[in-house]
């Protein structure tokens, strides 16, 4: 990206506006790279999220019919520990997926 920048400004003959369009496109494979690191990252802590808010709904619920705190607590601890092994077995496969599209990206 940093090659193409700088193959972009030793254009003598270009107008700042066609330099600035040429790092542009040197920059595009790095914007669309992080947007899909990102996208993939949220939504792995999109779904954690909301099974840790379940285990949250699970323990209030447990609570509010009467359950003994330390009993809900050991409740709520196992469900949220079960949520990060749940998720933690699905990193090999976003990684798998974010490494294929990465090499999609045109460089």
């Amino acid at each position: 990206m940093f090659r193409c920048s700088a193959t972009c400004c030793e254009n003598g003959r270009a107008s700042m506006q066609q330099v600035h369009q040429c790092i542009e496109r040197c920059h595009a494979p790095l914007a669309q790279a992080q947007a899909v690191v990102t996208q993939e990252l949220e939504r792995f802590q999109d779904r954690l999220s909301r099974c840790t808010m379940h285990c949250n709904d699970k323990a209030k619920d447990a609570l509010d019919s009467g359950s003994k705190e330390s009993h809900v607590k050991l409740q709520l601890e196992n469900c949220v520990m079960k949520c990060v092994d749940d998720h933690v077995h699905l990193i090999p496969s976003m990684t798998k997926k974010m490494k294929e599209t990465l090499a999609g990206i045109a460089q």
